[in-house]
């Protein structure tokens, strides 16, 4: 695994337990709309639109761009003149929270013009007010070639602030030559393999594909049904059957033969330096997800921000993304662009997935009542 695609080491997270408590504390204020601007932002910026030009500063998740000289980046560059600043430093979505929610709170990004989200966490900056609104008209081609699918999900239904970069499937990574048998999330349970698994401190993707294990509905579930699977995790971690709660760094475990099993990403073969490790969807599902482009408030150039998304929004340029980081794209055409250079590429379930593959898969969804779940969460994760 070449030095550019290691992902970073884990955000301790710690950093981010008691800002993102105040957070949750002030997205309470607003109630319980669950609806766009629930929080309260009703004086939310709109990003402006102007000539594509400048620095432009980006944060996302390391691995999630094909980099080098003739890359997604460089072609940015040596089309529009814009000197791109790209930082692989979002390693989990609440230990970034946890570092650039004091410079939000003053109405600063950090010198950052965009951040890549999740979904959920992309709605959480939404309604502190801390990200700004796109204009639709200054987007022409990310609406225009976006997949119907994408066009209205809940956490932001108009499209208002947010703008999908990548989409994936949360599931169980196994090293198959150690653990052949493993089909299931509750097979990461059986002591045979205590201390050799690894869970995300992603609390939306390790408690829902836990929960549903047990045969309980994410999108049904009650405060005790989150607060009982939590429990559940945390008397593995207590008796050593959980080796620790990882971010994208899972993949360091998989490489090194640390662990036989991981819950994580559907796209990150790539990043693991082991020909046994695959990707499996558990015997009941999996979570699906998204994750976005958006603009903070205090973004020193968004102009170059909403020319960057469109740019990434070409059919073309983002065949070249989806090729290198073998994630679900977001853009109509892709697949057709790839059946001519890969055929297998283009019949891959885990870039391609189909509704039959994904039948008993849950979209990410948060507790009726978050604090407590967070609250007994963090104090799993944080040991």
């Amino acid at each position: 695994m070449s030095e550019e695609r290691k992902r970073s080491r884990l955000w301790p997270a710690l950093m981010a337990v008691a800002v993102l408590a105040a957070a949750l504390a002030l997205a309470a204020c607003g109630g319980d709309d669950d609806t766009v601007g629930g929080g309260g932002n009703d004086d939310v910026e709109t990003a402006q639109a102007g000539p594509v030009r400048g620095d432009l500063t980006i944060s996302n998740w390391p691995g999630y761009i094909d980099p080098g000289n003739n890359g997604t980046i460089a072609e940015f560059q040596e089309e529009t003149g814009v000197n791109v600043n790209y930082i692989e430093d979002i390693n989990d979505n609440e230990a970034f929270f946890g570092k650039v929610q004091p410079q939000l709170e003053q109405g600063q990004s950090g010198g950052r013009s965009i951040f890549v989200l999740t979904d959920w966490m992309a709605k959480q900056m939404y309604d502190l007010g801390y990200l700004q609104e796109i204009d639709h008209d200054d987007l022409s081609t990310v609406f225009q070639n976006m997949l119907p699918s994408l066009e209205s999900p809940a956490f932001d239904p108009e499209r208002r602030f947010s703008v999908p970069w990548q989409s994936g499937m949360t599931g169980v990574w196994v090293d198959t030559a150690k653990a052949p048998n493993i089909r299931s999330v509750n097979d990461l349970f059986d002591p045979q393999y205590r201390g050799q698994v690894t869970m995300l401190t992603e609390m939306r993707d390790t408690v829902p594909l836990v929960m549903k294990g047990d045969g309980v509905d994410p999108a049904e579930a009650t405060n005790e049904d989150w607060m009982n699977t939590i429990d559940k995790i945390k008397q593995a971690a207590d008796t050593g059957q959980i080796r620790r709660f990882t971010g994208n760094d899972y993949t360091e475990d998989l490489t090194a033969g640390n662990v036989v099993a991981a819950i994580g990403w559907s796209g990150d073969a790539s990043l693991i330096g082991n020909d046994n490790a695959e990707w499996r969807m558990p015997a009941q599902g999996c979570m699906l997800w998204s994750d976005n482009m958006v603009i903070p408030v205090g973004a020193p150039n968004t102009a170059a921000a909403l020319g960057f998304m469109d740019f990434v929004y070409e059919p073309q340029v983002q065949a070249d993304i989806t090729e290198y980081v073998n994630y679900v794209s977001p853009v109509d055409g892709v697949k057709d662009i790839l059946a001519n250079r890969d055929a297998a590429l283009a019949n891959d379930q885990l870039i391609f997935p189909s509704a039959e593959f994904q039948r008993n898969c849950s979209t990410q969804d948060s507790p009726p009542d978050i604090e407590p779940v967070n609250e007994a969460w963090q104090d799993v994760i944080t040991g």
